[in-house]
């Protein structure tokens, strides 16, 4: 994931592929080949997440599990119910490419993402497909079309999943809540739904292996689900949350309900 050029104002991320620690034990051979394999059958059916036909949302849910069980992740929710609103924001912390089909499994919608996504292989005919909204980081200008274009999904009725770290952090560390995006939601007077998200080894230790960071490549996060033995995906659904008048204020208020600390960024360094 080259870094390219940036001004001054993007999200920046202390963590590199350093980072990134195995999870010592592994599955056997079999599976792996098992699970290579499988990651080749199930990619051409991704695009079926966009069909629109009656029960979309059930079939969008079931695709991010099979494409979650492929990879040998599965999914534990703990903290409030899931709920159905039309027209919410949640928000996330975020630590990889794996974060929307976690996210898209408890709780599906549209997603605020990086814009050279769409020129990715693959995945970036399913973002087309899935009317991503594309967010230029380096482009200070576009922000405020991307919040206009939040906004007016939230008032139609659409959930819309945003990441405001602005940028992937490996597990163990987090950078702060943005309050850009917050302002869609300010803006279509609609709720905020938290989620804090964080993965694990099987035996409940804190796991890296998922996260993309730094100049990482798709093919090796990939690589390293694949080969690792189990990875738990956690989404605690914290407390929704009201819009208010605020977006610094909103920002902070999801930022605590998600359990991302801005004072971790700090020991970023050491603690990855």
């Amino acid at each position: 994931m080259s870094p390219g050029a940036v001004s001054a104002w993007t999200p920046q991320s202390v963590c590199t592929p350093s980072c990134v620690r195995g999870g010592g034990d592994r599955p056997f051979p079999g599976v792996v080949a098992l699970r290579a394999a499988l990651v080749i059958l199930v990619a051409p059916l991704l695009p079926l997440l966009a069909v629109p036909i009656p029960g979309r949302v059930r079939l969008q849910r079931g695709c991010c599990l099979l494409v979650l069980r492929v990879f040998g992740v599965r999914v534990t929710t703990t903290g409030g119910p899931v709920r159905n609103l039309r027209g919410m924001l949640v928000v996330s912390a975020h630590v990889s490419w794996l974060d929307v089909f976690v996210i898209g499994a408890i709780s599906p919608g549209t997603f605020v993402a990086r814009a050279d996504l769409i020129s990715w292989p693959g995945i970036g005919t399913l973002a087309r497909l899935m009317r991503i909204v594309p967010i230029e980081r380096d482009s200070l200008r576009g922000l405020p079309v991307v919040v206009q274009t939040v906004a007016d999904r939230l008032r139609a009725g659409r959930t819309v999943v945003a990441f405001p770290e602005g940028t992937t952090w490996c597990g163990r560390a987090h950078g702060r809540f943005y309050p850009a995006m917050f302002q869609a939601a300010v803006d279509a007077a609609r709720p905020v739904q938290p989620l804090q998200l964080s993965y694990h080894h099987h035996d409940g230790a804190v796991s890296t292996v998922p996260a993309f960071v730094g100049d990482d490549t798709l093919v090796a996060s990939m690589r390293r689900l694949i080969t690792a033995r189990r990875t738990v995906a956690h989404v605690h659904v914290a407390a929704l949350q009201l819009p208010g008048n605020d977006r610094r204020e909103l920002a902070a208020r999801c930022q605590a309900a998600a359990g991302s600390r801005v004072r971790r960024r700090r020991r970023a360094r050491v603690a990855c």
